[in-house]
């Protein structure tokens, strides 16, 4: 007889936690980043319309097979289905994407705690340096600073679900809300800082094409978590008394809400420090932002508040992210560990040892990428293009296998497990939601039209990355 499930103590710790997963870099940059650059309050109305419409209801199908199976998702899939081997992958598939996801994405949280380091102990200027960047990523730092990332999280992770990931949640949610408030505030007093704001909120419908719909519905489907397992396994820790799709809202809410913040926060500030910026020299990527061009943007401040305050700025920015990446982090890393866990009924202990020694190899194997061994760093080639290990561990598991892990579960959900099934798991604890509109809605869209919008994204994916052909842009 293995153990109990471990249960969140409170649903307040659940929504937490589970927004913890899904807020992350992508909320405080990559978001800010893709409004600039397409059509500001359209990119947002956008944004939320398919967070509300198309996530929420894949959101609530994985915390429904979760709570069902008090599984991992390995599991869950294994008993939903009869131990169908078609299905199993799938649930191989839920377990290997997260765990890889972790690789590169502690690789960037060790970037974001060297720049917290840097910031803190009064180096912005050479942070600012453009060639700063390109050094600091080869250089031996790297391992100091990834050894203490992987102390935090292993600490975090061997409380366990409720004196662990939940007292985590519970501490460092609500010091990300204040933090980022802060800023915000501190930023919109700034001169010229309202032309970022009405740049933001205005929206510019002429920018929209097929593009931008398809990348705000990437940046939705991403940002929430989905597709990676987690929702699935933090759905086995919740209560069977609990109200799925009103937690599932909260978290959509919670999600949205950092995601707007933060945009008032990264463009008022970009507006104010650099008033002669065209939105279109922005990066594209959230890690060229942070790593190249807000240290600048940081630096500015110093002949309004000093070097000093300049510095203490840059810190609480840095910190703010660092919040953001680390409870993305854990709860990405839990899932392998869960389901270690589970299947081998092992103890927590020994399977964040075993899945920490792997993690620590290929994160190496990201870290030395840049330039530091040629191998990882010229890995492979396709569409006419070098990538190096850390760009295929993001090009197949971030980008082309998380759509198709969303798209099996909407599958599998309708047409394996049964609609039926799944209304009875939502109306346990949910009170008002049989027969009502929502459950009309989420009875028809994750059976039709969420995965025809989900295989779309899969085949333009798997067509623009591996072979340079653009299907749908």
């Amino acid at each position: 007889m293995g153990a109990a499930r471990e249960q969140f103590g409170s649903r307040l710790g659940f929504v937490l936690a589970a927004a913890g997963s899904a807020v992350g870099i992508g909320n405080l940059v990559g978001f800010p980043v893709g409004a600039a650059k397409n059509g500001g309050g359209a990119f947002l109305f956008m944004y939320a319309i398919f967070v509300f419409f198309i996530c929420l209801p894949v959101m609530i199908a994985e915390m429904s097979v979760g709570r069902n199976t008090l599984k991992d998702p390995l599991g869950a899939y294994t008993k939903l289905s009869n131990n169908n081997r078609g299905w199993n992958i799938a649930g191989w598939l839920s377990i290997i994407t997260p765990f890889m996801i972790t690789v590169f994405y502690l690789v960037i949280t060790v970037w974001i705690f060297g720049y917290l380091i840097g910031a803190a102990t009064g180096n912005l200027d050479v942070l600012a340096d453009p060639a700063h960047f390109g050094s600091f990523i080869n250089s031996f730092d790297i391992f100091i600073y990834m050894s203490l990332v992987l102390g935090f999280v292993y600490f975090i992770l061997q409380g366990g679900v409720k004196q662990g990931i939940e007292k985590a949640a519970k501490t460092l949610m609500p010091a990300l809300f204040v933090m980022l408030i802060g800023m915000v505030i501190f930023v919109l007093m700034q001169d010229n800082a309202m032309a970022g704001v009405k740049y933001y909120l205005i929206p510019d419908f002429s920018k929209i094409d097929s593009g931008v719909v398809n990348g705000a519905l990437s940046q939705a489907f991403f940002s929430l978590s989905l597709g990676m397992g987690i929702m699935i396994t933090y759905g086995s820790y919740i209560d069977k008394r609990a109200d799925i799709p009103g937690s599932a809202k909260l978290v959509a809410l919670t999600d949205t809400a950092v995601a707007f913040i933060a945009g008032l926060m990264i463009l008022p500030a970009i507006f104010s420090f650099n008033p002669d910026i065209k939105p279109e020299e922005l990066s594209e990527s959230s890690v060229g932002l942070i790593f190249t061009f807000l240290p600048n943007i940081f630096l500015a401040l110093q002949t309004s508040i000093g070097y000093i305050g300049a510095s203490a700025v840059a810190s609480v920015f840095f910190l703010l992210v660092f919040f953001a990446a680390i409870t993305s982090l854990v709860s990405i890393f839990e899932v392998p560990v869960a389901s270690l866990m589970s299947t081998k009924n092992i103890s927590r202990k020994k399977a964040l040892l075993v899945c920490g020694l792997l993690l620590i190899v290929l994160s190496l194997m990201c870290a030395v990428s840049f330039g530091m061994v040629s191998f990882f760093t010229e890995f492979v080639n396709y569409a006419g293009v070098n990538k190096s290990f850390f760009d295929v561990v993001i090009d197949v598991f971030y980008d082309t296998i998380l759509p198709l892990n969303g798209l099996l579960i909407c599958l599998f959900v309708s047409y394996r497990w049964k609609k039926h099934n799944l209304n009875k798991e939502l109306e346990n604890g949910s009170v008002g939601y049989k027969s009502s509109l929502f459950e009309k809605y989420v009875d028809i869209s994750i059976g039709t039209f969420i995965p025809v919008i989900l295989f779309m994204i899969l085949i333009n994916t798997i067509a623009s990355k591996y072979f340079g052909v653009i299907l749908i842009g």
